[in-house]
Order: structure tokens, then sequence, then C-alpha cells
């Protein structure tokens, strides 16, 4: 399973911060969540869950001098007893998915809830999904196809020669061309 974030439905509300923090620290305080949601703004205005992604070789682990972070049954794990909070996991992760908190004594990040994650059953606008790991590409399909059904035209090269498709625009009482 794999825990699938689709930034185009987060409407930037946190409550996926909130159940992590409640569910996992006992704390309504989203800075001990395990996963964020970075909200950037003026224009466009960006709305990005920010987990982790549980990778096949976690670069988290491989600036570890302890050897503290490991992979169990798919999800990168950290050994508490291990980590000397040298924090070296925090600049690895490419994705800033590595947390810390000062109420906690060691680097943070998400486990996945053991298989059934808050942060999911917790999202209103369904922005966050779990399932099987054989679909993660149907996402990155969906957006292409829809950023293709929003143009009006497209260049290509054929040939050495520089060509343009161009789409028409289907109304209800017809065909107009756009």
């Amino acid at each position: 399973m794999h825990l699938t974030v689709i930034p185009e439905r987060c409407s930037g509300c946190k409550v996926c911060e909130l159940a992590c923090s409640v569910g996992r620290e006992n704390a309504n305080n989203p800075k001990k969540s395990r996963m964020r949601v970075m909200v950037l703004y003026p224009h466009p205005v960006i709305r990005m869950p920010i987990v982790c992604k549980q990778c096949g070789v976690p670069k988290c682990g491989e600036g570890c001098p302890t050897n503290a972070i490991y992979k169990e049954n798919g999800v990168v794990r950290l050994d508490q007893e291990k980590c000397i909070s040298c924090n070296q996991c925090l600049t690895s992760c490419p994705f800033g998915a590595m947390f810390l908190h000062e109420d906690i004594e060691h680097p943070f990040k998400c486990d996945l809830c053991s298989g059934d994650p808050l942060c999911v059953q917790a999202c209103p606008k369904e922005a966050l999904k779990f399932h099987p790991k054989h679909i993660l590409g149907q996402a990155h399909r969906l957006s292409a196809a829809r950023s293709y059904a929003k143009m009006s035209k497209v260049e290509y090269m054929d040939d050495g020669q520089k060509k343009t498709l161009r789409y028409a625009k289907i109304t209800k009482g017809g065909r107009d061309e756009r």
C-alpha cells in the first residue's frame, strides 16, 4: 500500500495534521504531526501535503551514522534507541518529510499508522489516498490527460518540421473551432 497526495484536491485546512498529532502524540498540536501541509501564497496558491514517500532506498537513512533508519515491510522506520539525534536525516530527505519538535527527543516521520493512516481518514477533500502500489501512475496519467483536454493546440516536430495540431472546442449546439 502507498500513501498518495493529490495536491489539486487539498484545501489547506490542515485537518490531516491535527488528526496525526492527536492520534500519534495525544496533542492538539499540528507541529507534532508526522506530515505537514505547505501553503504558499500569493498567486497561484499552492497547497501541498508533505508526507514520507517510503522510498525503496531511503535517502534519509543514507546519511545516518548509526543506521537508525531502516525499512520494514515497505515502511521506512526510525529506531529511537539507535538514533543520536544528529538530524542528518532531516537534511538527507529530498522531500522534507522528516520533522523535529522541541518536546520530542528524536526526529520523526510518517510510518503509515500501522497500515491505516489517520490523515487519510480525516481528509475532507480526499487529497490523501492510501491504495495499492500498482495504481501509482494512475493519478499522473489522469493529470496528463486533463492537461491535454485544456489545450487548444499542440506544437510538435515531424521530420524536422514544426507542426501544429489544433483541437476543436465542442459546444452543446455543435462544433466550434478554437
